[in-house]
């Protein structure tokens, strides 16, 4: 038995590190890609070129996702998902009624610059993505009536119609999103969030 318990000791074992490498790869993979979808949209984008430009067999490529309609998705809920967390760890940090609706507003005009025209003629083009565009947007505006509700309730605005101030937020949003407002104003996604972050602030001052 002392023989065979030796044997066995000497066989070479299975470690982590090898998932743990392979797993930190695939993530590198996983960014990247992003980087091109947002970059770039997604229609005019194959596997094979995106296993080419990334270096990686279309094997590894479909292990991030089996098809590249799953990738597209993957992608989409990644970039919503990830925005979201970061934009409400700045709104959480800042006590001021006021900032935090203006925070909040700097932050979606940041996340979008992540992204270009061509992703979201993609996105809103290709109805699965634009479920997902549709979610976060109503999202956004049910955030956008809580902070204008915690304001009033502080004290910080005069009583308003939340909902319909939410609305009009997510249409402006779209607006820039979209590209018609800054087509029609000649202003930045980044100018354009901070104009409309001090109208609605504005109106919303105490009399």
């Amino acid at each position: 038995m002392s023989a065979i318990s030796d044997k066995r000791d000497q066989r070479p074992r299975r470690t982590p590190r090898r998932r743990i490498v392979d797993t930190a790869r695939l993530d590198e993979l996983r960014r990247r890609a992003e980087d091109i979808i947002l970059a770039e949209g997604f229609t005019s984008v194959t596997m094979d070129e995106l296993a080419g430009r990334l270096g990686c067999s279309k094997a590894t490529l479909y292990s991030l996702a089996p098809t590249k309609e799953q990738l597209v998705l993957a992608v989409t809920r990644s970039f919503f998902r990830e925005a979201a967390a970061e934009i409400e760890r700045a709104v959480a940090a800042e006590p001021d009624h006021r900032q935090r609706i203006r925070t909040y507003l700097d932050g979606v005009g940041t996340a979008m610059r992540r992204h270009s025209l061509a992703f979201y003629d993609d996105m809103v083009g290709y109805e699965p993505t634009a479920q997902i565009y549709r979610k976060n947007s109503a999202a956004a505006a049910t955030r956008v009536r809580e902070l204008i509700e915690d304001g009033a309730q502080a004290g910080a605005f005069r009583p308003v119609n939340s909902p319909f101030a939410a609305q009009v937020i997510a249409v402006a949003i779209d607006a820039v999103q979209s590209g018609v407002l800054l087509e029609r104003t000649g202003l930045t996604a980044g100018e354009a969030f901070s104009q409309l972050g001090d109208l609605l602030l504005d109106g919303l001052s105490p009399a």
